[in-house]
């Protein structure tokens, strides 16, 4: 696939859709197709699916437009998933997609096996949102789409400071920032800035971490009557894994949370050593080299040991063990 405007064909709606429990890239990935789209075929009717996403996201333009709800029952001529590893991914939007004309997936996950009529992946970018620009025609890219894209990389980049940043991905950064973004901004709001309960559960997790492992990998967990505790959501738990992950001397960080009794979503994170997408993969789930999530039950105790199981394989493979 060379442009994006070549898999259009006569098609006279769309729905784009994201994975589930979505992140910055996804978010950003998404609207920002949905934007490049109205400038590049104004004609075409477009729907974004996604669930529920941080509110700091909503200042994009067409994030008000996103629809939570899987229950309208449209059948569209074109299905595009972005950022999405695999067809389950996609959560309860997966009907759209198995009823659509024409499906089409553009991601970056390097477990990603190709579930769409069209793939294009490419596991060598930092996200989703740099394949897209380079699937677009720059003519029509304005500051609504460059914004979206401009934050979708700086989170799954980590503000450009993830292993997975390459020359290629600053060179488009600054071609984004070129059509007059806000891009710091976008960092503050989008990544640094959190609310009052973030900030609580934030550090309750960093309080209750456990190092182990000679403390080469660190877990924490937050459990359901937590979360009921706080009123949290899903989304007051970002950047937890990553605050874990720089913690001197880790190798390898793990966060769990329950999301119903003894179900845990695992989120891992690793610096130099540790392919945590192998250990994803193992468990049913998937991700990139260095952030990698999956789901498993049992007792915290119980998951940590069975992922601790693949970690040390890794570290004394890798001579640190």
């Amino acid at each position: 696939m060379k442009k994006i405007k070549e898999i259009l064909g006569d098609a006279k709606n769309a729905a784009i859709l994201g994975h589930v429990r979505p992140d910055g890239d996804c978010v950003g990935a998404c609207l920002g197709l949905k934007n490049y789209l109205a400038n590049l075929a104004p004609e075409l009717v477009v729907q974004v699916y996604l669930e529920e996403f941080p509110e700091a996201f909503s200042f994009l333009k067409g994030a008000e437009e996103v629809s939570h709800d899987a229950s309208d029952g449209t059948v569209y001529d074109l299905c595009i998933a972005v950022d999405t590893s695999d067809k389950e991914r996609l959560g309860s939007f997966v009907p759209y997609f198995d009823h659509a004309g024409k499906t089409v997936c553009i991601d970056h996950h390097v477990t990603n096996q190709g579930f769409a009529e069209i793939s294009h992946v490419c596991p060598d970018a930092s996200a989703a949102s740099e394949v897209l620009y380079t699937l677009m025609d720059d003519q029509w890219i304005d500051s609504s789409v460059a914004e979206c894209l401009y934050m979708g990389i700086v989170h799954d980049t980590g503000v450009f400071k993830h292993s997975n940043t390459s020359g290629e991905t600053m060179r488009i950064a600054g071609r984004l920032m070129e059509k007059g973004i806000s891009f710091s901004e976008i960092i503050d709001r989008t990544f640094y800035e959190k609310t009052y309960r973030q900030n609580q559960i934030l550090g309750r997790m960093l309080t209750e971490s456990v190092l182990f492992m000679d403390g080469l990998c660190i877990f924490a967990a937050v459990r359901k009557k937590n979360m009921d505790f706080y009123q949290a959501k899903a989304k007051d738990l970002e950047g937890i894994i990553d605050q874990l992950r720089v913690t001197k001397g880790v190798e390898c960080a793990i966060f769990l949370c329950e999301t119903s009794p003894q179900v845990y979503k695992v989120s891992m994170r690793s610096n130099q050593t540790v392919d945590v997408s192998r250990i994803a993969s193992f468990f049913g789930g998937g991700g990139h080299v260095r952030a990698a999530g999956c789901t498993m039950a049992g007792s915290v105790h119980d998951v940590v040991n069975n992922l601790s199981e693949h970690i040390e394989r890794q570290l004394i493979e890798a001579g640190l063990r």
